[in-house]
């Protein structure tokens, strides 16, 4: 295999541990938790795993005990983030170092892997060539989800097949809510199999007072960051275009709002405030075709504006119009042709017929969202009516919503000011960050949280995610240990039904980093702020190289 010189460099970088976890280890036992909302109906779903202790790891004067040999299995669960080679890394050494003939195996394909009983021995030989590398190639990802007693036992089949004793899943707040589930199954069988999780997502949302952030959301960051300072340069060059730019985040806006901080764009849509002020689409496009105007007249007819990729779920009455769609185009899966619209659908091959047929029966069940479904410009009003997924949710990051505003925008420009020189370039920044070779950050997190997997399994604990906290000192101060995943939960209506579910974290929008962007952002739009973050820095000044998120920085007072 041919590899870059950066590559080659990366390789021979030694991640950097905490000190609790460069020798000997102990382990400190907190108070009991629990669940973040809906204590007991999270209790009675988890008998065997509810109310366990925070734990924390220090270091141990002591030399460490002997350890016996065991196998442990790991799976690499849902969409990749820059840094998942490393847990891996880190989990491999932690156990070797325990004992150096513990094995390490692999499910390939993320959890389907387990069920299927597809797997491959990680030994040092097939390990080293994807250390501090971007990606999950070294065994694949997969999107099933653990939730049924057929799947828990065949795993379980599997895995004693395979002598082993501990399985952690590397996985955002879905992955990490099956671990949970997992992790309490087994223990209410007696079936001898620990379950740790690892809080894995770009989108930022997997994190809390003990997950500080999640890993790969760091990197991916700096890779989009450094690209919307490319179009701003060239914007702030050129002097004659817009740019629209949607970021991934469906489900929250984290990442717009980290790369506002680091790239000052004249506009940035935050889709937690959007929901909070309840504001309609026509006033997010008047409030942006104002901030057009009004740098048009100070002869600034460019900018850049970021847009989350799943606004259009947070604006009410975009979502109550995405709602009615999903439930008008929704398939039984046991009945799949019973939906006579998604037959009609089916018939014709004409979009024009497709838009018509779908307005036809929204009117008679809304006529209002059907009006409002309307007077969207025809391409979106195609994406609105995509197939739904296998949960009966629309595919958001398929909706073109940096072109949709752009199209209202200009014609919003064009009925204020017919002066107004107003061009639009288009771009969406997503699969471009989440395979990116980590960050120093990332490449340092990711390994400490695999190696206090290691610990947590040594410990005998189980149900619990690893997590490193104090992640804005230098890496031998972070503090490591572990949270109960049940902590995070509560319960909310999916497909229907009512589950427990690890709470995502949307933005604060009274949490300083909202606080600081929000001062900022009128001089922002008003004025050519930009910063060019430039390439992340692997090599260099610590201050350079190491630098954590600014959101992170500023939720933590420094």
């Amino acid at each position: 295999m041919t590899i870059s010189s950066l590559q080659q460099a990366r390789a021979a970088y030694q991640p950097k541990l905490p000190v609790s976890l460069q020798g000997s280890v102990k382990v400190c036992v907190g108070a009991a938790t629990q669940s973040v909302a809906d204590q007991a109906k999270i209790k009675e779903l988890f008998p065997n795993t509810y109310g366990l202790p925070l734990i924390t790891f220090e270091a141990a004067g002591a030399s460490q005990a002997a350890f016996p040999a065991i196998n442990v299995g790991v799976i690499l669960s849902g969409g990749q983030a820059p840094g998942g080679h490393n847990v891996i890394s880190g989990l491999f050494d932690g156990l070797k170092k325990l004992n150096p003939a513990s094995r390490l195996y692999g499910f390939l394909g993320g959890p389907s892997g387990l069920v299927d009983n597809k797997y491959v021995e990680i030994t040092a030989e097939f390990l080293n060539p994807y250390r501090n590398t971007g990606g999950f190639d070294i065994i694949g990802s997969g999107r099933t989800k653990l939730e049924k007693e057929a799947q828990f036992d065949t795993g379980l089949a599997n895995l004693k097949k395979l002598g082993i004793t501990a399985l952690v899943i590397i996985g955002g707040d879905d992955s990490n809510t099956n671990a949970a589930l997992l992790a309490e199954y087994y223990a209410a069988k007696n079936a001898g199999v620990q379950v740790i999780g690892c809080p894995k997502t770009i989108d930022g949302d997997l994190k809390n007072e003990m997950i500080e952030t999640s890993f790969g959301f760091d990197t991916a960051v700096k890779v989009y960051s450094e690209l919307i300072g490319n179009i701003e340069r060239d914007a702030n060059s050129a002097k004659k275009y817009w740019h629209f730019i949607k970021l991934m985040g469906r489900s929250a806006s984290h990442i717009a709002l980290e790369a506002a901080l680091q790239t000052q764009p004249n506009i940035t849509l935050i889709s937690e405030e959007v929901f909070a002020k309840a504001e309609t689409l026509d006033e997010i496009v008047n409030y942006i075709a104002d901030i057009v105007i009004e740098r048009s007249k100070n002869g600034n007819n460019f900018g850049v504006a970021l847009i989350p990729e799943g606004l259009l779920e947070f604006i009410p009455e975009i979502k109550k119009l995405i709602s009615a769609l999903n439930t008008l185009l929704a398939v039984d899966k046991d009945h799949p042709d019973s939906n006579p619209v998604v037959n009609e659908l089916k018939a014709t091959n004409d979009n024009d017929q497709k838009v018509e047929i779908v307005t036809r029966h929204l009117t008679i069940i809304e006529p209002e969202l059907s009006a409002k479904f309307t007077s969207l410009p025809a391409a979106q009003r195609i994406q609105l009516i995509l197939e739904r997924d296998e949960h009966g949710n629309l595919p958001v990051s398929q909706i073109e919503t940096e072109k949709l505003l752009g199209d209202l925008v200009k014609a919003k420009v064009k009925s204020k000011d017919r002066d107004v020189k107003f061009s639009v370039q288009y771009h969406f920044f997503g699969y471009e960050g989440r395979c990116a070779a980590p960050s120093n950050f990332d490449a340092d997190y990711c390994y400490s949280l695999g190696y206090t997997a290691s610990v947590l399994i040594a410990n005998g604990s189980t149900g619990y995610m690893a997590s490193v906290r104090n992640t804005t000192a230098p890496a031998d101060k972070w503090i490591a240990g572990g949270i109960p995943i049940t902590m995070m939960m509560n319960m909310e209506i999916r497909q229907g039904e009512e589950k427990p579910v690890i709470q995502k974290a949307l933005v604060d929008l009274n949490g300083k980093p909202f606080a600081y962007f929000k001062e900022h952002r009128d001089t922002w739009a008003k004025e050519t702020s930009y910063v060019y973050p430039g390439p992340i820095q692997y090599f260099g000044p610590t201050e350079t190289c190491d630098r954590t998120t600014i959101t992170l920085e500023l939720e933590k007072g420094k």
